[in-house]
């Protein structure tokens, strides 16, 4: 049986075909500092060895793949060829692309709801095209200014009845905001949000840079409806109670939690798995940077099912927690 799946978690930086940013980067006359397309992919690309940390992975994104879709044409191709791809290739029907818009338009030297308005024109042409449910999610940046990060909601909230549907808080967990004070700064910007009709979801507890503890914190702040990654909590029983009896559903990414050494192994994340399962914490499977993985949905699945992590039963529990948990308006 063939199914239909659900990305919740999937960044336009790190969605975008190789061939297709090839195409954008000389279309642009961007400077690349290859001339081998070949070479062009080993750059783009993470690998086991390659990337041994979150900062690692992060650097890729924000060095290249995002540069490179800094441009209307560029972001609205991109996200279009994400929407198409992820349709043929896994038969996701339902998909819930993120990305920061303000790492769009270089530094402010291009207009940012021209940027958005490209997005937009992107997304609209994939679902006509392809039938499939989409919405964009805005990530503020955890490097941002509250000034930049408050236009970033601003601006979600004002194309929240054109398909953006929530936001979302990105970056290092290095020296992570979560033990800090600094938190607090976040707060008014998640209940602006709310207020605006966006749904929220943070990157939290991915490493033990935040843990379960910076992870509950978010939670009594931040107060979102689901948590990116936020395996830690496996290892602490209150922060599963929390999740538990706040009804927040965790973006499990497999592949990404690898790849960035968050995990040690395929074994390790069986616990973490089972250990949600087990109490009866929500969780659904996710891509992350389908191309700067090498991975889809499809494989995504594969992974869980073939090595025992989850039972086919599971997973199909968890597919329908991601349409449950899901920010697009049924």
């Amino acid at each position: 049986m063939v199914r239909d799946l659900i990305d919740l978690h999937i960044h336009v930086g790190g969605a975008v075909a190789p061939h297709i940013l090839w195409s954008i980067a000389h279309q642009q006359g961007f400077k690349l500092p290859v001339k081998n397309y070949f070479d062009f992919v080993e750059l783009i690309t993470s690998r086991p060895g390659k990337v041994g940390s979150l900062d690692d992975y992060l650097k890729i994104l924000h060095t290249w793949t995002e540069k490179i879709q800094s441009s209307p044409s560029a972001i609205e191709r991109s996200v279009y060829e994400v929407i198409g791809k992820e349709y043929r290739g896994s038969r996701v029907t339902q998909i819930e692309l993120r990305f920061n818009p303000m790492k769009r338009n270089l530094s402010s030297e291009l207009d940012l709801d021209h940027i958005i308005h490209a997005a937009l024109r992107g997304m609209d042409r994939a679902v006509l095209e392809y039938g499939v449910k989409v919405g964009l999610i805005f990530c503020l940046a955890r490097e941002f200014d509250h000034k930049l990060n408050s236009i970033i909601v601003e601006k979600a909230i004002k194309y929240r009845n054109r398909g953006v549907y929530g936001i979302d808080l990105a970056g290092t967990e290095r020296d992570a905001m979560e033990h800090k004070p600094t938190l607090a700064q976040y707060e008014d910007l998640y209940a602006r949000a709310r207020k605006g009709g966006l749904k929220c979801t943070v990157h939290t507890g991915e490493t033990a840079g935040t843990g379960a503890e910076g992870l509950m914190a978010v939670v009594e702040k931040l107060k979102p409806n689901r948590i990116g990654h936020g395996i830690r909590a496996a290892y602490d029983e209150s922060a599963m109670k929390v999740l538990r009896e706040n009804n927040i559903t965790l973006e499990l990414c497999p592949t990404s939690n690898i790849h960035t050494k968050a995990v040690e192994g395929l074994k390790e994340l069986q616990h973490i798995m089972q250990t949600f399962w087990d109490r009866k914490v929500k969780f659904t499977i996710n891509t992350d940077g389908p191309y700067l993985l090498e991975t889809d949905m499809r494989r995504e699945i594969e992974i869980v099912e073939s090595n025992g992590l989850l039972t086919t039963e599971q997973v199909d529990q968890a597919l329908a927690w991601a349409r449950e948990a899901s920010f697009i308006p049924a």
